[in-house]
């Protein structure tokens, strides 16, 4: 059992920022996330994609705000579960919430804070036939252990960042790289497709546009698969792996049968004071929650964090009074006023 005083389900900017104002008020924070890394959208979707409404940075890449966001939280020491669904929530006599995944395991903590930013994410999958057949037999959705593809030949369908850049990286790694795409056009970052074009002069990534792959074959395994040029006759390649990658497809999922209430596949919450559900101990930050003026921005879910922590803080500790301090006035220990350091103190680590 793992235990800990919030519980994050959503390893997003607002989760993954949860854990930093968590962590002022000395309290200790596990998150859980069904995709295999940190990040959410902004790793899996579109990690090169500049966003331009985060303070203090005129224009920084989704990529790197999780790498931010990761390295401003460390000193926390958060848990992670990565890879597992949140499946079930029981509340315990003592007030407490036990949330257990789809692999089960289990979480403890008096205060479970949803960040789930639009829902759990479950990959767009093609419309091949025997495509099922295959899944976990060399259909893979996610890349989670790229060693596996090393001197493998391998097939990605897409043609958005993740495509381009699997196709990249797994270029030094595979025996062989073929990108499939159904157009000319990609719609990933433009280096990422100018170092895709230089792969392909190389003769380290074969390029096939406009096509698709319409058919996989083998028996226990893959060992081909057929695809479809406009103009064409259909060519069988061989491949030990094929990667579609054509995006997630955002679901509340799970979430959405824990008695919480839901509008428009959201979950509501009370914003005129700690973004708490209808649930007490139970709130919802970020993407996924809705009130009245809700603006889906990080912007919005990192305030909504730091209200939700100072709620939390209140609920574990009822009886504790503390004076809210800037940072940069006391560090991150001077909230109790005991301590006061330079600046640099936010940065180092709570003992």
């Amino acid at each position: 059992m793992i235990q800990t005083d919030i519980l994050i389900i959503g390893a997003g900017p607002t989760g993954l920022f949860t854990v930093f104002e968590a962590g002022l008020l000395k309290l200790k924070c596990h998150l859980i996330d069904a995709l295999p890394q940190p990040g959410g959208q902004c790793s899996e979707i579109y990690p090169k994609k500049p966003i331009y409404d985060i303070p203090g940075f005129p224009e920084i890449l989704a990529g790197d705000l999780t790498d931010n966001l990761l390295e401003q939280c460390k000193q926390f020491e958060p848990g992670f579960t990565l890879g597992e669904r949140a499946e079930t929530i029981d509340k315990q006599d003592d007030g407490t919430f036990i949330v257990t995944t789809n692999k089960g395991t289990k979480h403890q903590a008096p205060i479970v804070a949803i960040a789930g930013g639009l829902g759990s994410f479950e990959p767009r999958k093609p419309p091949i036939p025997n495509i099922a057949d295959f899944e976990n037999k060399g259909v893979e959705y996610m890349i989670r252990e790229p060693e596996m593809y090393r001197n493998k030949k391998v097939a990605i369908a897409g043609g958005g960042d993740s495509a381009l850049d699997w196709s990249i990286f797994l270029a030094d790694i595979a025996k062989s790289v073929t990108l499939v795409h159904r157009r000319n056009e990609f719609r990933g970052a433009l280096d990422s497709v100018d170092k895709v074009q230089e792969l392909k002069n190389a003769g380290k990534i074969t390029l096939i546009t406009p096509s698709e792959v319409k058919e996989i074959k083998g028996d226990n395994h893959v060992t081909g698969v057929v695809i479809a040029t406009k103009g064409e006759d259909n060519s069988i390649l061989e491949v030990d792996h094929f990667i579609p990658l054509f995006g997630l497809s955002p679901k509340l999922g799970p979430i959405a049968n824990w008695g919480l209430e839901i509008e428009k596949n959201a979950i509501k919450v009370n914003n005129a004071l700690d973004y708490q559900t209808n649930v007490p101990g139970i709130y919802a930050i970020g993407d996924v929650n809705t009130y009245p003026g809700k603006l889906k921005l990080i912007l919005c879910g990192f305030h909504e964090a730091t209200m939700m922590c100072q709620s939390a803080y209140k609920r574990i500790f009822p009886d504790k009074k503390y004076v809210m301090k800037y940072t940069t006035v006391g560090g991150v220990e001077g909230f109790d006023g005991t301590k006061k350091e330079a600046p640099k103190a936010v940065v180092k680590a709570i003992k």
